[in-house]
């Protein structure tokens, strides 16, 4: 697959080197160690299968053959406090590449791509920093492109579609790397020229999350209540019970039926 990918490949950056494997435990795994290694800015981990993929909050990500499961190494020069901001991103130039299929695909805050309330990406990024200084970031990326979700767990299979679903036929993936790797160097190519409001208003416009009952689990709490709006971080503003203002920085999102 990476021969084909690069076949054509209008990048300069993402994608540029491609490594490709037929099983891994998990490619931000794979990424981490080649950045520690010295691995260039773009370098892209392909896998066609992950047994142990990571997660948001420590979660395992199911990855089956049909998907695309991918962790590209990025060297920003940044602060480590702004490294959601690969995160928003990495989720604008999936949601934006799925459109591109004729796809009415949504982001859900802070770091799924959804179609209707199904989710069919997820985006987990870890970062290597020394203090002040961001090392590097590895920003991994799993679409569920042709995966079989019938094959899932129940607890997942409810919640969870692919691009083959909603299309009704298979997607070249080859074809849909390449659009993600042009679309995802745009996004992050705004964000290096410290142009990230413009990718935060973008990725505002596509945000699935406003306007929503939510539940929001964090580390220390769970919060109720309505989504109003994002601020020029990206937080989540919530309206709690009695009109008070929650702010939420990371946390488990869950969009509620409302009664």
């Amino acid at each position: 697959m990476a021969a084909e990918v690069e076949k054509g490949l209008e990048t300069d950056i993402v994608g540029r080197r491609l490594n490709y494997f037929n099983e891994v435990e998990s490619t931000n795994s794979v990424a981490t160690e080649m950045a520690d290694d010295g691995a260039a800015e773009g370098t892209v981990i392909i896998a066609e299968m992950q047994t142990h993929g990571k997660g948001w909050m420590g979660r395992r990500w199911i990855s089956p053959k049909d998907g695309v499961w991918i962790s590209v190494i990025l060297r920003p020069r940044m602060s480590p406090a702004h490294a959601y901001r690969l995160t928003i991103a990495a989720g604008l130039a999936v949601a934006k590449t799925i459109r591109s299929y004729g796809i009415d695909a949504r982001v859900k805050w802070p770091n799924d791509v959804i179609i209707g309330e199904k989710k069919v990406c997820g985006v987990l990024t870890e970062i290597e920093a020394e203090i002040a200084n961001l090392r590097y970031a590895i920003v991994g990326i799993g679409v569920d492109v042709n995966v079989d979700t019938d094959l899932f767990p129940e607890e997942i299979r409810v919640g969870s579609t692919s691009l083959k679903a909603e299309l009704e036929h298979p997607v070249d993936r080859v074809e849909f790397l390449k659009r993600l790797f042009a679309t995802l160097e745009y996004e992050y190519l705004r964000v290096k020229k410290d142009n990230f409001q413009a990718v935060l208003n973008d990725w505002r416009h596509m945000l699935a999350t406003v306007g929503k009952r939510v539940q929001i689990n964090t580390p220390t709490k769970t919060i109720y209540g309505e989504a109003i709006g994002v601020d020029s971080e990206g937080s989540l503003i919530v309206e709690c019970k009695g009109g008070f203002l929650e702010k939420v920085v990371a946390g488990e999102c869950i969009h509620l039926e409302r009664a």
